[in-house]
């Protein structure tokens, strides 16, 4: 191999001269937005463009009808990046605007950037596939396209079928208004619906035949509610009633149901919370003299990261520098944080570099690695990867600072310039530190020391049950 095969500045020439078709890829998935499990324009949208790349494609990976895997050449390492593509209901938005303007209400929008993420890692995967067989070095690319990330968790699933279980490392990356790499953890998640049966009666005429599901849910609400006090701080318990049992006032609702999602920093935590949260039902259930079903639907695993990986991905931001956004890029970012954010929006956003990014409206340098791990509020699917094989991820600046994700904001910006140069630094830190990968051997070997030291040598265990389906979900939610 030469020394210079897969420098630094080989991939970035890799990734350059794909650039162009794959931002133009990223456009194509915002205009198509498509929830959890139903990505099916965004997933042939993709696998087009990969068949003309040369990569082999396994559909239904996992059985799953959008998750898919796209491989090229053979041998060791196996290098895997990760991508999604699924959008958020109720966020449609006209492109390039600074204030709600919704192409169709209630349609689905790109809320989190991942029409930026999926087409982002493709690039990844593209420029270090070209790099490979461009001078013949041994190695496998695998982009894995996973569905669901937002609801339902696609990843996990495809976990439980043990999908990644032959990798060597892994990579991936998120959308976002600084460019960094990720060093937190997040929060392990259990998503179940609860379903009240009660009986029916006329409200007026006999109210006490009726036993109402509705008011289950309800004292299942004020329980949760209660249990907050006595709960890790760092937990969170979230919900929504999803069937009210109608919309008539003089019935007896038979049947009422709430879907809720239980997190904690560790998945043991969050499943000794899920099962206070199951009693709670069960006590509103004895109540109301109803029954309750409870249907788990998704779930998480907390992320592992990887300190080694971490290190080689940071030096890679660090060389390679910030988007180069120009004077129309800043223009647009100061417009919509004037006009559309605000100041607790940017503290939300930065956090602790609040006092040093407070007068910016778009990231234009590399946020330092943390003295100590933290734990972030949010979950993510990337998690059960992580358990599985050593996981890098970075976090680049596609959007103005103060953006809150999961906005109608966020989806304005969503296929404007500055998003697509930072999905394309996204793609050469992921591409580079790839190939420091395959340059150097000992990297991989000192991330799956670290990785099993970490988890203690235990074997992954998925928070979902077997006998759950994805599907489960999407026909409760189609």
């Amino acid at each position: 191999m030469k020394n210079d095969a897969l420098s630094l500045s080989e991939i970035v020439r890799h990734v350059h001269a794909k650039a162009a078709d794959y931002c133009a890829l990223s456009d194509r998935i915002w205009t198509m937005p498509e929830l959890a499990f139903d990505e099916h324009r965004s997933v042939a949208e993709q696998i087009a463009m990969l068949e003309r790349e040369g990569f082999r494609i396994t559909n239904k990976t996992g059985g799953i009808d959008t998750a898919f895997l796209a491989e090229y050449g053979s041998g060791g390492p196996i290098l895997g990046i990760l991508g999604e593509f699924d959008a958020l209901p109720d966020l449609a938005q006209v492109s390039g605007l600074t204030e709600h303007q919704p192409t169709t209400r209630g349609a689905p929008g790109h809320g989190c950037g991942h029409n930026l993420l999926g087409s982002g890692s493709a690039l990844a995967a593209v420029a270090l596939k070209d790099a490979l067989s461009a001078e013949g070095i041994a190695g496998t690319v695998r982009y894995y396209g996973c569905p669901a990330e937002e609801a339902g968790g696609g990843k996990t699933y495809m976990a439980r079928a043990g999908i990644f279980d032959d990798l060597d490392v892994a990579f991936s990356w998120h959308p976002s208004v600084v460019n960094e790499v990720a060093t937190k953890s997040t929060l392990a998640a259990i998503g179940a619906y609860f379903r009240f049966e009660g009986r029916g009666s006329h409200a007026a005429a006999s109210p006490h035949l009726g036993r109402s599901a509705l008011d289950a849910v309800e004292l299942m609400n004020v329980g949760v509610n209660y249990l907050r006090e006595h709960m890790p701080s760092e937990a969170r318990v979230h919900y929504a009633i999803t069937n009210t049992g109608g919309n008539a006032p003089n019935v007896v609702q038979a049947h009422a149901e709430s879907i809720y999602s239980v997190r904690s920093p560790h998945l043991p935590d969050a499943e000794r919370l899920f099962e206070r949260v199951k009693s709670i039902a069960n006590g509103a259930a004895l109540m109301t003299e109803t029954s309750v079903t409870v249907q788990i639907v998704g779930g998480c695993s907390e992320v592992l990261p990887n300190t080694v990986l971490r290190d080689v991905m940071h030096e890679n931001m660090r060389r390679l520098g910030p988007p180069n956004f120009d004077a129309a890029d800043h223009a647009f970012a100061r417009e919509i944080t004037e006009r559309a954010l605000t100041s607790d929006n940017v503290k939300a956003s930065v956090g602790p570099h609040y006092a040093s990014l407070k007068e910016k409206v778009l990231h234009d340098g590399l946020l330092p690695l943390p003295a100590r791990e933290e734990v972030s509020m949010g979950s993510t699917d990337v998690g059960d990867v992580s358990w599985i094989v050593p996981t890098a991820q970075c976090h680049t600046a596609c959007f103005a600072i103060g953006t809150p994700f999961h906005s109608w904001q966020l989806v304005t910006q969503g296929n404007l310039p500055a998003a697509h140069k930072g999905m394309v630094l996204a793609a050469k830190s992921m591409a580079t530190t790839a190939a420091d990968c395959v340059r150097n051997p000992d990297i991989i070997a000192r991330a799956k020391a670290e990785l099993k030291a970490r988890t203690g040598g235990c074997e992954y265990r998925c928070p979902i049950p077997s006998e759950v389906s994805p599907y489960d979900l999407r026909a409760k939610t189609a």
